[in-house]
């Protein structure tokens, strides 16, 4: 799963709103997610272009490249929450964005500080289909081979078809030699975390969580290109942990 307006704007604008470079993440040999309350569908023009995950009733937390102010304003963008299928989203799971709020340093050439909030104009009603979920405490980024899942709306191959279903897969945290072996020096084990898996991210699913346990503990950044869940060049995840102070900074003084 990974980053998924009529389709000659939305090849027009493509290179602008999501990746440049290797972005490359919808859920490859994914399978149907049934029950994932605080996964978003981030839309312009009613496409698909990202995925994020809801961490209060106002805020989504998604990368920083999904956005791209100098080619959208952000209050373009729309959130879908509690859809598993974006062919059924109804016109009151649509909720508007008031402030895109990316990270200061973020850029895409390399990676780096990949992470960005958005506030709703509105709080959401929180019910059985909609929830929120929980972020890590310092340092809980998931061990090596610990198994974990992704998911989103994304290609479900290398250059296939978005899905309309919202798709997951399980992965392995990688070891950090592996994810160095694979980026060199784009990696940087600080702010990142890479993982392997037969399922794996894909263009369109940016912006996803990566779920260990019950807490949100990544965010879906980047991949090879040319090659969607590539087991050389392990998928890239923004590593939450690192950003904690920054994202509670920001929802406390953004109004």
């Amino acid at each position: 799963m990974m980053t998924i307006i009529s389709l000659l704007l939305l090849a027009s604008l493509l290179p602008h709103l999501t990746f440049t470079a290797h972005v490359n993440v919808g859920i490859v040999n994914g399978r149907e997610a049934h029950y994932r309350p605080y996964m978003v569908s981030i839309q312009l023009n009613k496409q698909h272009i990202c995925g994020g995950f809801l961490i209060s009733a106002q805020w989504v937390l998604t990368a920083a490249h999904c956005w791209n102010s100098s080619f959208s304003r952000c209050q373009s963008l729309t959130v879908v929450v509690g859809a598993l299928d974006l062919r059924k989203s109804n016109i009151w799971n649509h909720i508007g964005v008031k402030h895109c709020i990316p990270h200061l340093q973020s850029s895409t050439r390399p990676y780096r500080n990949d992470i960005m909030l958005l506030m709703l104009y509105q709080k959401i009603h929180l019910n059985n289909n909609v929830q929120l979920i929980p972020l890590p405490k310092g340092g809980e980024d998931g061990t090596a081979n610990r198994v974990c899942s992704v998911m989103g709306w994304g290609r479900q191959w290398t250059n296939g078809s978005p899905s309309a279903r919202l798709l997951e897969a399980n992965v392995f945290i990688e070891n950090k030699q592996k994810c160095h072996y694979g980026w060199g020096d784009e990696y940087i084990d600080s702010q990142m975390i890479c993982v392997h898996g037969s399922g794996g991210s894909c263009e369109y699913d940016s912006g996803g969580p990566l779920v260990c346990g019950a807490t949100a503990v990544g965010i879906t950044s980047f991949g090879d290109l040319s090659n969607c869940n590539s087991r050389l060049k392990p998928n890239v995840y923004t590593k939450i942990s690192a950003f904690l102070p920054w994202i509670k900074k920001n929802m406390r003084y953004v109004k």
